[in-house]
């Protein structure tokens, strides 16, 4: 059995992520957190891409790839920070496409795949680009509903991810179906691999530079401890995360185990990566100048819109004692 990518998902990595070096490298992060503003050029360059319909189906106007392409695109706006409104957008379309009603689709896939519309996503007390959103997608626990802006009350909210816009968002929606928060949270796990993958490739590149006592850092067991388990942490929620995005297209009766692996293991684990990032980089790590704050404050944001680890353990503890009780029953009927 293959678990890698298939060529062509690793074609659009590639492209992804030399699209992202050149369009938004960190001096490009720092200008869009200081105006308090997404940058129009690299979302108009995303949309000319196709890529917020990634996937939806082309009667919508979209490419009619799947979950795991759009999580393959999310890790890699993840590894760069990017400032756009893309998780949102492209995950809320996702979203619709999947579970939503023929009325939902054609009235909110056509502007969401176009770039003329944009989408928010995460829980009434904490949603993403909520603020200029035509749609928001909220999720209540297992449900998700989908609220249209205008009929809704968003105040902005300051974090200190100000590289991403949040608010607070009240109003009433229609529902979606199921599955729709489990792809909710597996997209937000995707972005979360990037952001931990980039936090290890700097700290691995700095200790190995960084020289104490006329040796790297590095060599030092205690360092060398440190990024051996951000690596473990890093592969953990990779592993999870497109487990349950290819859950998503190809099992959904295991959707819901695997995003609550990928919530838990991304909540946990993107914080722990990224704040090791910093205690690596010694004192140079805790300054406005170092770029691996900006990691840093992602996940943390990251990790409040996957509403914590502890949730998502307790579904799978429910999860996995219903398939213990079911096989006893199977066992004892037969």
């Amino acid at each position: 059995m293959d678990f890698d990518l298939s060529d062509e998902q690793k074609q659009i990595k590639q492209v992804a992520h030399d699209l992202l070096s050149a369009r938004s490298p960190f001096s490009k992060v720092r200008e869009a957190a200081d105006a308090a503003e997404y940058d129009p050029s690299l979302w108009n360059e995303l949309v000319e891409l196709g890529w917020p319909g990634i996937a939806v189906g082309s009667e919508h106007g979209g490419q009619g790839l799947g979950a795991v392409e759009l999580a393959v695109l999310l890790e890699e706006l993840g590894y760069a920070c990017a400032a756009t409104p893309y998780l949102s957008t492209a995950t809320a379309a996702a979203v619709i496409e999947a579970t939503g009603t023929p009325d939902q689709r054609s009235k909110w896939l056509p502007g969401l795949v176009s770039g003329e519309q944009t989408a928010g996503i995460g829980t009434r007390e904490l949603a993403a680009d909520a603020r200029g959103a035509a749609v928001i997608v909220l999720l209540d626990g297992d449900d998700a509903q989908l609220v249209e802006r205008a009929a809704a009350e968003v105040e902005e909210l300051v974090s200190i991810d100000p590289t991403r816009r949040f608010a607070t968002v009240s109003g009433e929606g229609e529902p979606l179906g199921a599955g729709a928060a489990d792809r909710v949270r597996t997209a937000i796990a995707s972005e979360v691999i990037g952001v931990c993958q980039r936090a290890l490739e700097m700290t691995l590149e700095y200790v190995k530079d960084r020289k104490q006592f006329g040796v790297p850092v590095g060599s030092f067991q205690a360092v060398s401890h440190r990024c051996a388990e951000m690596l473990r942490q890093t592969e953990s929620i990779r592993s999870v995360a497109y487990f349950a995005a290819w859950a998503a297209d190809a099992d959904p009766d295991r959707l819901p185990e695997g995003a609550a692996l990928a919530a838990a293991a991304a909540a946990d684990n993107g914080r722990q990566v990224t704040a090791s990032s910093i205690q690596a980089h010694g004192g140079i790590g805790f300054t406005w100048e170092a770029d691996v704050h900006w990691l840093y404050k992602r996940a943390q944001l990251d990790s409040a819109l996957l509403g914590g680890s502890k949730r998502h353990r307790a579904t799978l503890a429910r999860l996995g004692a219903a398939r213990v009780t079911a096989a006893a029953g199977a066992a004892a009927g037969a």
